[in-house]
């Protein structure tokens, strides 16, 4: 069985930077995998980051600051009715609720977008950059953080994707006014940290 230490000379050995040494670059190479060195703590999970599409990646030079799967989530869609009419259709944007485990432990991810993490309580906001359409689930993303509260495992967040996604499309057919449905879907959320500016 290979210990903490030699799982990181073996990766390192791979050319794989992983988060106890200089951290990922985003260079549109293979993919990297992330928290290695944390992954003999409870609650804590190393994730491999996917390769990203080339018009969702992160600022060239950002560094990785943690890596994240869903390991339950739902995309709840509310009944979108037009003026008079008595049926509409779950055609709105979708408020997320899931429980991610990663490199970093526990994020809790909800409305506005947000994410927190259970450990230490470090939460960002952030809002749509860029999207890459998958067929029969949710986009992947780019998204900008635009808010930080806290010290913590998030704090150093500017960019977040969302990829590998799975599930979470808007029901179809009609609704009524106030209907909502909440749907399963999969995914993982990589936090980066992007060069100044």
């Amino acid at each position: 069985m290979l210990t903490t230490r030699s799982r990181i000379r073996t990766l390192a050995a791979a050319g794989i930077a992983t988060a106890a040494t200089a951290v990922v670059t985003v260079t549109g190479a293979a993919p990297a995998s992330a928290g290695v060195h944390d992954d003999n703590r409870p609650g804590v999970r190393p994730v491999a980051v996917p390769l990203i599409p080339k018009d969702i990646r992160p600022p060239a030079g950002s560094k990785l600051v943690g890596a994240y799967i869903v390991t339950s989530g739902t995309q709840t869609y509310t009944c979108v009715v037009p003026d008079g009419a008595t049926t509409g259709a779950f055609t709105g944007g979708s408020v997320p609720e899931a429980q991610l485990v990663g490199t970093g432990g526990r994020i809790h991810h909800f409305g506005g977008p947000s994410w927190q993490s259970v450990r230490d309580g470090s939460l960002v906001t952030a809002s749509r950059a860029a999207s890459s359409p998958v067929t029969g689930a949710i986009p992947e993303l780019l998204l900008k953080v635009e808010t930080r509260t806290g010290k913590g495992v998030l704090s150093r967040s500017d960019f977040i994707n969302r990829l590998r996604t799975s599930g979470g499309v808007a029901p179809t057919g009609t609704c009524t006014p106030g209907q909502t449905a909440s749907v399963p879907y999969g995914s993982i959320y990589v936090f980066w940290d992007a060069p100044a500016t």
